[in-house]
């Protein structure tokens, strides 16, 4: 057989394994792929989402439910398949249109009435205080802010010393106003006349004499600091100190010291000598 023959029937050779394992490749990849014929949706379930954007402290209806399907891979757990369950019940925070409604995002089935008594923690109350636009920083206090509460009264023998101290920190704002829920960005700030804080018993107590028998401020809190501060509080001298210089050193008063005298006699002269 000629070169050139050779040559040719190892190119032959050549095509006919490389289209032998092409073919034998797709085959495995067909195999391989899950089989959905064509046309065919796959399978999904319905599930109960929020028609429109919800607020926390919302009272379900029908109004505020609609059917949407999801993919079981993709489907959160806690989602209701029916609307009957889910009547009545209170959003414990708030949904995005179109997001499923989870039993995560429902309060207890008992807190049925809605508004800001559905948002307040097991073991906690809502106590409303009375503000003005200094206490609630010219409106940038809203719901869901943290904030420390500090009161001014007069303590002392005779109630005569003005104080002022931090009583309670890192408070949860319930309301302000009538609104339970922060406006969207962009909304103007607005000065309100009721701040509603969840306390606890003990809190609302220390609460209640501050509102009562001094005058409240508060001081806004970045959401993430959590750590307390123990103060000793500040009175009128205290704070009048603050800044100050250091005392300069008191000058000398000039005063010489005591000089001591001794008469010295020889013979029939005397004299004094003074050191």
């Amino acid at each position: 057989m000629s070169r050139t023959a050779r040559t040719i029937l190892q190119i032959i050779l050549a095509l006919a394994l490389a289209g032998g394992s092409g073919l034998l490749l797709h085959q495995w990849m067909r195999q391989a792929a899950p089989q959905n014929p064509a046309g065919q949706r796959p399978a999904t379930t319905n599930v109960m989402v929020a028609s429109r954007d919800l607020p926390r402290g919302t009272t379900l209806t029908t109004d505020h439910l609609n059917s949407a399907p999801f993919l079981p891979q993709s489907l959160p757990s806690g989602t209701f398949q029916q609307a009957e369950p889910l009547l009545g019940r209170v959003l414990a925070s708030s949904l995005a249109a179109n997001e499923p409604v989870t039993r995560q995002r429902l309060t207890d089935s008992g807190s049925g009435e809605g508004g800001v008594s559905a948002l307040i923690a097991p073991g906690h109350r809502a106590m409303a205080v009375k503000g003005n636009k200094v206490m609630g920083l010219a409106g940038f206090v809203r719901p869901g802010n943290r904030v420390d509460v500090l009161v001014t009264l007069m303590a002392g023998e005779n109630a005569s010393r003005a104080v002022t101290k931090i009583v309670l920190e890192n408070v949860l704002v319930l309301a302000t106003g009538q609104e339970w829920q922060s406006p969207q960005d962009g909304a103007q700030p607005a000065s309100v006349d009721v701040y509603t804080l969840e306390v606890t018993p003990d809190q609302s107590e220390r609460l209640a004499l501050a509102a009562s028998q001094g005058t409240l401020h508060f001081a806004l809190r970045n959401g993430a600091d959590t750590d307390g501060v123990l103060t000793q509080g500040v009175d009128v001298d205290a704070a009048l100190a603050s800044l100050r210089p250091a005392a300069a050193p008191k000058p000398s008063t000039g005063r010489s010291r005591s000089r001591t005298s001794v008469e010295i006699i020889t013979g029939g002269e005397r004299s004094r000598v003074e050191f």
